[in-house]
């Protein structure tokens, strides 16, 4: 007893003047009474907003010193108040009264309206809300309105643009406390969410409740519109702007506009040039988190998305859902000009470049320029000489992945494209579209200069170059150059003899 009123003297100093006295301390505005003056002092601010206790390292104020104490722990990185059974600490002893109840499963807190349990009091007056729909706090930004006052202040973080939880390992900025936790096991490797089902294990309870969704089917989210629906709330708010047209997301830099934020987030990577996602194998660095996780699979050789149709395996989701446009015919991107249709939309935005002649890919060492991005990859390496896709049957090397996917029918016999006419197999779609034009008659391919026609884009290609007199096949005995390369190939036995 002693101790407390210690205790008491020490936080209301004012009180020891009175001694032992019960007296009344009426407030003048609301008429509240306090037993203690120190307490009756302690309310007024409430009413005139007085904040007499400063923090001297950020200069946040408060009201009360023991609100003042609590917030430099968060400066100090104190944590005094220290669980029993687990050992986790806490800055304040309400946090480690509610923690404990993890531990012991006690909800005291019950909801009046539908009897729904909670472990602490904030928790059941948010709950209230929603059966009551009130949202008391009000942005005075942009007048968005919240529920919980704490959600107010994070939302406001979005117009200030204050992140105040750093990473103590690589520095990065968060504007919540638990962004702070979950980027830290980026660097950690905890995943401490696993799904009883197949064991998959994630870095966040909210990872794991979409995973889980792949299992149950499940799709709680509907959009009002158009009636679509999805397993994550994010992606549903994502695809409500396709509706509205909105995209809240802008680049300063080419005013270039997003539907999301991680998109948004990617495309400013192509300013700054940064790729944060490095490959722990090989040491390449992407762009994209899912760009990295494709990329690993090159060396785990592991490829999750079947075809229950032909037993294929693939390595990324967009492949397998392209393959099974095979077996389905459906050719849903059209072309506006010529009516063609494809399988892909990166197809179709490769060709509309036919018609508009666009290239925007550009090779840095010869300043040749590609409609497509893989083009170029694949005609830098005719100067680099990489060869990164290997047979493991024979050791040939090939400069793309598809000429690879190619030659590995030669060893197997696989002919998977059928001729619906005459039944001949060939080990390759554009084999077998040349094929077809025997039947048809028809030639696609017509050069610009002379009107020539060609069933074969390569073969219009060689032609191009009478026109052009590039011969870029050239002999490493005598130099002789050649316009195509089955030409230096009959050329290169003169010399073998």
């Amino acid at each position: 007893m002693e101790k407390s009123e210690n205790l008491k003297e020490l936080i209301f100093p004012e009180d020891r003047e009175e001694g032992k006295q019960k007296l009344s301390y009426d407030c003048d505005v609301c008429k509240k009474s306090f037993s203690q003056k120190g307490r009756l002092n302690m309310h007024k601010r409430v009413h005139t907003g007085e904040n007499p206790f400063h923090c001297d390292t950020c200069g946040k104020s408060f009201s009360k010193k023991i609100n003042l104490t609590t917030h430099q722990r968060i400066h100090t990185g104190e944590k005094p108040f220290h669980c029993d059974i687990c050992g986790k600490s806490f800055p304040q002893s309400n946090n480690l009264t509610r923690h404990k109840r993890i531990h012991t499963g006690e909800k005291p807190y019950r909801c009046d309206v539908c009897g729904t349990s909670f472990s602490d009091q904030t928790a059941l007056n948010s709950h209230i809300l929603v059966h009551t729909g009130e949202n008391p706090f009000h942005c005075d930004t942009c007048g968005k309105s919240f529920s919980k006052k704490i959600n107010l202040t994070t939302h406001q973080r979005i117009h200030t643009g204050e992140k105040p939880f750093q990473c103590d390992i690589c520095g990065k900025s968060f504007p919540q406390n638990n962004n702070l936790t979950r980027h830290k096991r980026i660097h950690t490797g905890e995943k401490p969410y696993r799904c009883d089902v197949c064991g998959t294990s994630f870095s966040d309870q909210s990872a794991l409740n979409s995973h889980i969704l792949v299992h149950t089917g499940e799709r709680l989210f509907h959009c009002n519109v158009c009636g679509k629906s999805f397993s994550r709330k994010g992606s549903l708010t994502t695809h409500e702007l396709i509706h509205t047209g909105e995209k809240p997301y802008h680049c300063d830099v080419c005013f270039a506009s997003f539907l999301g934020r991680s998109a948004f987030n990617s495309h400013m990577r192509f300013h700054t040039g940064e790729k944060p996602f490095h490959c722990d194998i090989c040491g390449k660095s992407f762009l994209q988190k899912g760009s990295l996780t494709t990329h690993k699979r090159i060396h785990t050789g592991e490829k999750p998305y079947h075809c229950d149709v032909c037993g294929t395996s693939f390595s990324q989701r967009s492949a397998f859902n392209s393959h099974m446009r095979f077996h389905t015919g459906k050719k849903p991107f059209h072309c506006d000009i010529c009516g063609k249709s494809f399988f892909q939309k990166g197809s179709l935005t490769t060709h509309i470049r036919i018609h508009t002649g666009e290239k925007p890919y550009h090779c840095e060492i010869c300043g040749k320029s590609f409609s497509d991005r893989s083009a170029l990859n694949y005609h830098i390496r005719v100067h680099t000489g990489e060869k990164p896709f290997h047979c493991d049957i024979c050791g040939k090397s090939f400069p793309q992945s598809n000429n690879l996917t190619r030659h590995k029918r030669i060893h197997t016999g696989e002919k998977p494209y059928h001729c619906d006419v005459c039944g001949t197999s060939f080990c390759d779609q554009s084999a077998l579209n040349s094929h077809i034009s025997v039947h048809t008659g028809e030639k696609l391919f017509h050069c610009d200069t002379c009107g020539k026609s060609f069933s074969r884009k390569g073969n219009l290609t060689t032609h191009i170059r009478i026109h052009t007199g590039e011969k870029p096949y050239h002999c490493d005995v005598c130099g002789t150059s050649f316009s195509d390369r089955s030409v230096l190939n009959s050329h290169i036995l003169v010399h073998i003899g």
